[in-house]
Parts: structure tokens; sequence; C-alpha cells
């Protein structure tokens, strides 16, 4: 198998002495040239084990005759970026992961890239990287955490984040006995908020191994899945199999077939048009209204259903969800198998994949069905909608899938908020009334980096007075573990100029998410008419937006440059 650098070695010997110096012999540098990247690190638990499925990758690649050589750029976690200043930069890490990882693979003329991370930025970042590099590439997810006790997830923190805070609703006994148990191993998050959601949207782009998105992190199966990805690269390399070649138009509308389907995060609203945005391919946001409008959604995974993704996987998984809608998908798109996604679903069959780890969930007394509902059997189509409206001509976003029927149409006065502190200080000091629809505005990608409400959203499902009678509307972003009538990415936003920065306390805000409408409908506490409410706002933008805080470094190229969020919130 010729190697791509054999040039380039040639035109400076420095380049095999370098290698050489690092632990490498002279029949290594002969061989093509593997990166293995990963977000291996002390940041949180999806990546703490990563550096364990490097090494099985580079087993792999070993095997096979390539040589694979490790990097490393971590991540950070939205969990510790919580309630403080952190969350501003936690979209913003994306473009600065995805940059490095372009550094290293553009350093040296590698053969092909094997990518590994499990959450929610990272993902993106590995994905919108492998779209920019254009080589032989595999995607290889970090995995599922263990389900904590009583088949919980990590938040639990909500409900204890918000009785610490209100006197005597909470014991010493109860905190510790939640930071025992709420991350009992390592993997992402055990629902399906971004980090599952992006590990099952890089399996259905056809840039993972069938079946390894969300497998048990504790678990052999991730081990083999690893190894198998180092072996797979290096049959992609010798047959030149890109990842343009894999993330076609076709392949993304497949991965918004699927989103769709298993109820995933709004936040894939903003990724997966960024990752195609790389490749010089456009999907727009009316793209994932008109899927879902077409979708059955099967996925029963909390936080919009009810089991974890660990029994997800035990089910089926992402194969087993596209075999069931195998009718709807393209089944010729190439995958990093070098098959098609119809001939991976005949070998999954032939190998008994899909009825193999039925009996995990019998473990746990609970049928397929009940975790992927048969299509034939469910009424609901899809699970995210895009409203439009005088507060959001260009858009936004809710995921009606977790939202009550008796929430789906809601008119109620405007609570108004220039940042989320505050507005989650409210909700915990009682200030909130049911019936109220908070506003938080200026968190949007310009504003301060795209925040996401997460803190806010469990602290009003939390608070039994307020759980499925308020809803929040926001130009930042939400949790995929957000649960409720909570409605993001409107745009334009804020700091860019968009109505809803000119939208004041006790103004009458209605939506209707079958009708696809957010707006305005009232001032001063009586109803106007459409046109009365554009003549409002704009008279209102007349004063114009509040000044926004001096920046420096990255977080300032981020906010100065962030495109909107119907275009994927990346840098422009």
């Amino acid at each position: 198998m010729r190697q791509k650098s054999e040039k380039e070695r040639l035109w400076w010997a420095q380049f095999n002495a370098l290698e050489m110096g690092s632990g490498w012999d002279d029949t290594d540098i002969a061989k093509p040239q593997i990166m293995i990247e990963d977000v291996y690190g002390d940041s949180h638990p999806g990546s703490v084990h990563l550096h364990q499925l490097s090494t099985q990758a580079g087993y792999g690649v070993y095997e096979k005759g390539g040589f694979p050589a490790h990097y490393h750029t971590t991540d950070v976690c939205d969990g510790c970026a919580q309630g403080h200043d952190g969350m501003n930069i936690v979209l913003a890490s994306r473009e600065a992961i995805a940059d490095m990882v372009e550094v290293h693979a553009s350093a040296v003329p590698w053969d092909g890239m094997i990518l590994s991370s499990s959450c929610d930025k990272s993902i993106p970042a590995h994905l919108k990287a492998a779209a920019r590099m254009d080589i032989p590439t595999i995607f290889m997810p970090g995995g599922s955490m263990r389900p904590g006790p009583n088949m919980t997830t990590s938040l639990v923190a909500g409900d204890i984040s918000l009785r610490q805070k209100r006197k005597d609703a909470v014991t010493p006994q109860e905190i510790r006995d939640y930071y025992l148990t709420g991350c009992p191993s390592v993997g992402a998050c055990t629902f399906l908020g971004t980090a599952s959601t992006m590990q099952c949207m890089a399996e259905a782009l056809g840039l993972a191994l069938p079946g390894s998105a969300l497998a048990p992190a504790t678990m052999m199966d991730i081990q083999r899945y690893a190894r198998q990805a180092g072996r797979k690269i290096m049959e992609l390399v010798e047959r030149d199999i890109k990842v343009s070649d894999i993330l076609t138009p076709a392949a993304f509308k497949n991965a918004i077939i699927i989103h769709s389907a298993i109820g995933g995060s709004t936040n894939a609203t903003l990724h997966l048009p960024s990752i195609a945005r790389e490749l010089g391919i456009d999907l727009p946001i009316e793209m994932f209204d008109e899927i879902n409008h077409q979708v059955p959604h099967i996925g029963n995974i909390f936080p919009s259903g009810q089991y974890l993704t660990e029994c997800f996987w035990f089910a089926g998984g992402i194969p087993y969800v596209q075999l069931l809608l195998k009718d709807m998908l393209d089944l010729d798109v190439m995958t990093v198998t070098g098959k098609t996604l119809g001939e991976n679903l005949e070998d999954l069959q032939k190998d008994n994949f899909f009825e193999r780890n039925v009996g995990y969930l019998n473990n746990y007394h609970i049928n397929r069905d009940d975790v992927i509902i048969p299509p034939e059997k469910v009424t609901e189509k899809g699970s995210v909608a895009i409203l439009k409206g005088n507060i959001a001509p260009e858009g936004s976003v809710v995921k009606y899938s977790a939202v009550a029927q008796s929430q789906r149409v809601f008119t109620g006065p405007a609570r108004v908020f220039n940042e989320e502190e505050d507005a989650y200080q409210a909700v915990v000091d009682k200030q909130i009334k049911p019936g109220d629809i908070i506003v938080i505005r200026y968190e949007g990608p310009r504003g301060c980096g795209m925040p996401e409400m997460l803190m806010t959203t469990e602290a009003i499902v939390c608070d039994e007075e307020l759980n499925g009678h308020v809803a929040l509307i926001t130009d930042g972003r939400f949790s995929g573990a957000t649960r409720g009538a909570a409605i993001g990415h409107i745009s334009p936003e804020a700091a860019s100029g968009g109505p809803i920065a000119f939208v004041e306390e006790g103004d009458l805000i209605r939506y209707d998410i079958e009708n696809r409408r957010l707006d305005l409908v009232g001032a001063a506490g009586k109803e106007v008419t459409p046109e009365e409410a554009d003549a409002i706002l704009k008279e209102r933008s007349k004063k114009g937006i509040i000044p926004r805080p001096a920046r420096k470094g990255f977080y300032k190229r981020y906010t100065d440059h962030a495109l909107s969020a119907m275009q994927g919130a990346g840098l422009n």
C-alpha cells in the first residue's frame, strides 16, 4: 500500500528522524500513517476513557500493516459549565477543537484518520474537521454511561440544585448520595441529550461503524468496535474512500430522518448544517421541519420518552431504527464499512446483531417494542418543529416530543430577562407564576456564545407549581436533555437586532407548534393585530440593542464572527 507522505519525506530528512526519535523504527516510517485523535483528558466521564479505545484502534491499524500516531485535544463539559460564565464558551469550543484537529491533520500528509469522542461539542467538532480534511476517516463513539439508581440519569442534578437553594428543602445526605451515584461510570450521560444524539448522527451519516453509537462504555463491545475501526480504516485508505464520498446530501437527509425518529436533541439543528457547510452542502433549517412532518417518532428514549440510551442500544440502536424505516432512507449511500447502508443492514441481520443483545433488555424486564416502537403503532410524526413569526422571522426550534399536549398552543405574558442567571433566580425565588412565558435574550451566538438553558428549564420542570404551566423562549440554545415547553435558537438573535430584543415585560406572546408560529400578539396587557405588532416592534427597535460587554481572545473572535443559529452558529 503506497504511503501518501513518501514524497514529503524525501524533501527533508529530519521528518523521518523526528518520528524515529519518538519511538518509531525504520520500518514504521515506511508504512501508511494513521492519525488517531481523541478528546481524552480528565475533563469529564465522556472523555476520561477514550485513550483505551484509541489504543485498541491502534492495534487494529498495526494488524493491517499501518502505523498509528496518537493525538489529543480534550473537550469541556456542559455540565461542569452550568450556572456560570463557563457555559458561554462551550459552543465556541466546537470550533476550537475542529481547528486543532485540522492543525494536527494538516501538518503531516496522513493516509487516514480515526477520531474519537463522546459528547456534545467534541463529536460535531470531529465531524466538521473530518469534512474539512476529506481524507479516509472513521469516527469512533465513546459510548453510554451506566444508569443511576432506579434507572435515573445525571439530570437528578436539576432537582437537587433547585432544592439546595430553597431553605430546608434537601438534606446533606441526599446531596452526597447524588454525588456518588449521579454519574456511575465513564461514557456519555445516559439520556438522549446532545452527546447521545450526535453519536447517533455520526452513525446515521455513515461515518461510524454500524451499531457503534451508544454502546455501553463499560462493556467489551465498544473495545471491539474500536479494534475494528483500526482495521477498517486501512481498507478505506487502500480504496481511497474519503469523507466526501460518505457525507453526501443523501446521507444528511438520512441523518435528519433518524434524528426525527428517535427524538434527538435540538442542537443537531446547529451541528448538522455546520458539518454540511464544511463540504459546501446547504442544509436549510426548513428541511428539518419538512422531514419531521413525515417521519414516525419511534424512539421511546428519555427525556422525551421513557427509556435510557443503554436500553436503546440493547434494543438494536440506530441500525434497528434504520431497518424499521428503510423504505424512507436512501440505502445506496456509502459508509465507512466500504459498503452501502443497505449492505450493512443485510450483514447485521446475517450476524444476528438484531437479536444478540435483546436478552440484555430481559434483565430489566423490558421488551424491544417498548424502547423502539414499531412505526405502525405510533401516531405522532417527528420530534422537532421550526417556528416562525414576528419574534422569530428567520426561525426558532422546539422539541415538541418533550412538550405536553396541553402546552403545544400557549399564550401568556412575557417575563423578560437579559441573561439566564436572572431568569433562573426568578424561578428559585418563586417570582415566576403559572401562565408566564419567560423570555431570555442576548444569549445567542453573538450575544454571549449561545449557552444552553438547562439550569432554568430543569428548575421549571422540578417545580410542581410551574411544571407544565410555564414556557421559555430564547435566542440561546437548550441541552438535549431539556423537557417542557422550550423554544430556542430564535433568529435573528437580540445581539443582531432581532425582534426578541424589543419584547417588553408584560407583552403577550403566543406560540402554536402545530401551525409553526411564534408571535408577539399583545402589548400593555391587550391583544393587537399582526400589523399593530409589527409597528410596535419597529418603533421599539429605534432605541437599539443593549451594548455588549468588551471581550478578548478566542471568545471575542467567536462572538464577533459567529453565524446565525439557523446557519449552524459556526464561524463566518
